[in-house]
């Protein structure tokens, strides 16, 4: 088939490169420009630089609303679209050009999780697998009829790197396979139930900031959810920030103040947790690995040289 691909980053090159091998056509890629967005510096395979190498016709936008994407498209005379990645909203008037409709490839098991940085929320939010999911794309947000969804469960032992990995490992796959059901006449579109559906927003720095309130167990995920190269959870230590690179979870209670720092456990130390850690039922956070801010990077034993300090 001749398939136009709007794709940006490293999930939307690895999808066309798919598309391309499985021996689809592509006689158009739109893309976007590289961004100052710390989280879309991270996973940045270029899109760009796989068009100019397999010579394809390459338009770059932030929003690709104009006449000229709408000409282009047509003028490609696609049997189908293809989007992996694509951040910004796309019109009923772009995505239905092609005859056979438009392809949505999200890293999520929809209708949860539409939006941005599914993975990072996921994982914070303790969600026992996740996925990928190929739908048609409608007037709202990762919100059209499924095609085909993949998952993959969640351990305690895995961080969103284990999880981006394993994930981007099924965007080419489904997409293939969701072009030859397309193709083939035997796709059984699913409409999404948007009772369960939920939608989610970038994440900037202040949703890394720890909260002590916050149970230990949360914590915990949202330490392994930001991991590097994501831009890591932190919080304040004598007024300065600290980013915690790696946690777990005391297996006893530990009670008293949110964010005091209370006993060294092996190389790391143990800080009280939760809004009621008063009434001594909650698990502690044990803060195994930090990052100062000057790039230091310790044992938090190491880095709290004397107990009953607070954090913030």
């Amino acid at each position: 088939m001749r398939v136009v691909a709007f794709g940006y980053m490293t999930w939307g090159r690895r999808t066309i490169e798919a598309v391309l091998d499985a021996g689809h056509e592509v006689p158009l890629i739109v893309t976007h420009a590289d961004s100052d967005n710390p989280y879309e510096k991270i996973f940045n395979e270029s899109v760009a630089e796989l068009a100019a190498d397999r010579g394809i016709p390459l338009l770059v936008r932030e929003r690709a609303d104009d006449a000229e994407v709408r000409e282009a498209i047509t003028a490609a005379a696609a049997d189908v679209m293809v989007v992996s990645n694509w951040r910004t909203w796309l019109a009923p008037e772009v995505y239905s050009i092609p005859r056979l409709g438009t392809v949505n490839v999200h890293d999520a098991l929809l209708p949860a999780y539409a939006g941005f940085a599914p993975l990072n929320w996921a994982l914070i939010n303790d969600e026992p697998e996740v996925g990928v999911t190929a739908h048609l794309m409608n007037a709202e947000f990762d919100a059209g009829d499924i095609l085909l969804q993949r998952s993959t469960p969640v351990t305690d032992d895995d961080t969103v790197v284990d999880l981006f990995d394993r994930t981007l490992a099924m965007f080419g796959p489904i997409t293939v396979d969701a072009l030859e059901l397309v193709a083939s006449g035997r796709a059984v579109p699913t409409p999404q139930d948007r009772r369960a559906a939920s939608y989610f927003h970038r994440r900037s720095d202040e949703e890394n900031r720890i909260d002590f309130s916050w149970p230990a167990r949360d914590l915990f995920n949202l330490v392994r959810a930001q991991v590097d190269p994501y831009p890591n959870a932190y919080c304040y230590h004598r007024g300065e920030r600290l980013r915690v690179l790696a946690a777990s979870v005391t297996d006893d209670v530990i009670g008293g103040t949110p964010g005091r720092v209370v006993i060294r456990r092996g190389r790391g130390v143990v800080v009280v947790a939760g809004a009621d850690a008063r009434r001594g039922r909650n698990r502690g956070l044990v803060l195994e690995r930090v990052r100062t801010d000057d790039g230091r990077e310790l044992d938090a034993a190491d880095h709290f040289t004397r107990m009953g300090e607070y954090l913030t």
